[in-house]
């Protein structure tokens, strides 16, 4: 992998960020298939909050997402119930 932390890494055949350097993770968001880039870097850092509250997590969620990822006004709401529906996976699985 060309590159180094001075002048950015990149794939030495297409010139695009490298296979091992990609941090965004798909779900499901409104039956399509969408990227979350800094998704479980997201979801630990809204488990250290040990919130509990539904409507805390959500929000919590969406706004640490906005910070990385552009989220649509008009799909808010199907953002909302798809991150918290792949924190209660990660949940699970920790």
């Amino acid at each position: 992998m060309p590159g180094d932390d001075k002048n950015g890494y990149y794939c030495s055949i297409c010139g695009g960020i490298p296979p091992d350097r990609i941090t965004t993770k798909r779900i499901l968001i409104d039956g399509k298939e969408t990227g979350i880039d800094h998704l479980d870097f997201i979801l630990e850092e809204v488990k250290k909050l040990r919130l509990e509250n539904a409507t805390e997590i959500s929000d919590e969620l969406l706004k640490r997402v906005k910070v990385f990822n552009y989220v649509p006004t008009k799909k808010t709401a199907e953002y909302a119930a798809a991150l918290v529906t792949e924190y209660r996976r990660f949940l699970a699985a920790q």
